[in-house]
């Protein structure tokens, strides 16, 4: 009997891939069975590869898989269900909990129940309204010992992600979010003296995390706190593989609080462990790749304003003892008006060139990662459209319209209205740039559309006058014609008057440089409210987007 069942081939669920380690494997199906037992109750990443390779072992040997041993191969199955293949996680675990019912493991079933509700698209309040049975299910099995402490505490966390991920919709966001915090921490006490037990180990270490998402908009040092506890509890007991999301939060806490180098610091660690027995998936190695990029740009950002600031100062130091200089002689002496010009000289460019370069070698990275047939979507399309702005922001046109051109049709099957925006805005201009102001008018267009409906008139109504602007620079003259997709004629929201000073660009695509309106419109995959987090591990903040573009939820089946 093999644990993959019909359900899996029937959802397109990717084969167990052999994962690492697999030199130093035993031979003998008890064995590999007990080693997917083990791997299963530490939560490693490799127990779905583990549970495989011991059910066809078995299958050889003339056994098979006990029912409670199917389950949890089904469970692992449904845990590496990412990207692509999340939709089949919700009927595995179905499936998962049915068999533990058979196996008469009561508290797994629950927590498979559980998980299945979590997987689900975009739980609400229905959901969140049986996790909560299912929460007072699994406290009465403890009681009973019909479940475990580990059991219990992984279905009371995972009712706590449904409700962090509904914060935005509660009457007062602020309230239950100190609410929930307040249950959080009670769960850790309920936990804490359970640690030595591997499977309470992991889930304290993602209750911790969980618990600093939700304090990082109104406590940063406390959520930091909470995130660096949540990254040892996970490296207790020897858990070597990688905590990408805890790595993620905490880097982006620190961002968030202007410690860019050590969140930088963080982020290299993770994408280089000292220890590890699992590679990190290339979804994640992606997610870091892209944060770790976006740190580095703040990072230089941050270390130019310091500079400036810095010659400023020094500029007035410099002009004030000139004065003085002058006041008490018949003529100023010459050094001090050559160290301030020596201070007001530009900065040197070798640091921007490194730090540019160094993102542009992450972003690449990342889009490495997010390619193949079981690659996140999401991640995939933003990772090209960095790139290609990348490239677009140092004129390599033509390489930067093949990366966009691949990333929006992402963004159209996500259903991101603002990554979608941003695309085609900057495809248009590259298309521009490269002598195709007709092209270039009619992605502004259906940018144009796409934003209307925002909250916020601005974006749509700046891209409807960038596309008339660019239409001219065809030889058109009036609003833009109609086009299919947007609507209707594109020139309601323009301000009559918008000349080529104003928007830039020449006839031919000779334009003077990417139009600066590019850099003001909203990002992808932007949190739609304060305690969600996006691509990037970053917590809060809402845009014009927010009414339209779903945010990114922390991963609800760990």
């Amino acid at each position: 009997m093999s644990s993959r069942s019909p359900d899996e081939f029937r959802l397109g669920v990717r084969p167990y891939d052999r994962g690492a380690g697999t030199g130093d494997e035993p031979e003998d199906p008890h064995e590999l069975l007990h080693r997917a037992r083990r791997l299963t109750v530490h939560g490693h990443p490799g127990a779905g590869s583990a549970w495989e390779r011991a059910a066809t072992a078995l299958r050889r040997a003339g056994g098979a898989l006990t029912p409670g041993d199917h389950a949890d191969a089904l469970d692992a199955t449904a845990l590496d269900c990412r990207g692509a293949a999340r939709p089949a996680a919700g009927p595995l675990f179905f499936r998962a909990a049915d068999l533990h019912e058979r196996a008469g493991q009561r508290g797994k079933a629950l927590v498979s129940r559980a998980r299945a509700l979590v997987a689900g698209p975009g739980p609400g309040a229905t959901a969140c309204a049986r996790l909560a049975e299912l929460c007072e299910r699994a406290s009465a099995l403890h009681r009973v010992g019909q479940a475990g402490a580990a059991e219990t505490a992984t279905v009371r966390l995972l009712h706590g992600r449904i409700r962090a991920d509904l914060l935005g919709t509660a009457p007062d966001p602020a309230a239950e979010a100190a609410a929930l915090r307040e249950d959080l921490a009670r769960l850790i006490a309920f936990a804490a003296p359970h640690r030595a037990d591997p499977a309470v180990a992991r889930v304290l270490a993602d209750t911790r995390a969980l618990l600093g998402r939700i304090t990082a908009p109104d406590d940063p040092a406390a959520a930091e706190a909470q995130l660096r506890a949540a990254l040892d509890d996970h490296r207790a007991g020897g858990r070597t593989w990688p905590a990408t999301e805890h790595h993620l939060l905490l880097s982006a806490v620190l961002r968030a609080t202007g410690a860019h180098e050590e969140a930088a610091a963080v982020l290299r660690a993770a994408l280089v462990p000292q220890v590890t027995d699992t590679p990190l998936r290339a979804a994640d190695r992606a997610r870091l790749c892209l944060a770790l990029a976006r740190t580095v740009a703040g990072s230089g950002e941050q270390g130019r304003t310091a500079r400036s600031a810095e010659k400023a100062a020094g500029a007035a130091e410099a002009e004030g003892a000139a004065e003085a200089a002058a006041e008490t002689a018949a003529a100023p002496e010459e050094e001090p008006a050559e160290e301030r010009e020596e201070l007001m000289k530009p900065e040197e460019p070798e640091e921007t060139a490194q730090e540019d370069g160094e993102r542009l070698a992450l972003l690449a990275e990342a889009v490495r990662h997010t390619e193949g047939p079981a690659r996140d979507v999401r991640v995939g399309a933003l990772a090209r459209l960095l790139l290609g702005v990348a490239h677009a922001e140092r004129g390599g046109w033509d390489r930067a319209l093949a990366l966009l051109e691949q990333a929006l049709p992402g963004f159209q099957d996500d259903g991101d209205t603002a990554g979608r925006v941003r695309t085609r805005a900057w495809l248009a201009e590259c298309l521009l740039h490269l002598g195709e102001p007709g092209r270039a008018a009619r992605e502004y267009a259906l940018a144009a559309a796409a934003a209307r409906p925002w909250g916020d008139p601005r974006p749509g109504a700046a891209l409807t006058r960038r596309a008339e602007h660019v239409l001219g620079l065809a030889g058109t003259r009036g609003p833009v014609p109609e086009i299919p997709g947007t609507g209707g004629t594109v020139y309601a929201d323009a301000k009559a008057g918008t000349g080529p000073s104003a928007e830039g660009g020449a006839p031919g695509g000779g334009a003077r440089g990417a139009w600066p309106g590019l850099r003001a419109l909203p990002e992808p995959f932007g949190p739609p409210e304060r305690y969600q987090v996006d691509v990037y591990g970053e917590v809060g903040g809402a845009g014009p987007q927010a009414a339209t573009a779903p945010g990114t939820r922390v991963q609800g089946c760990e």
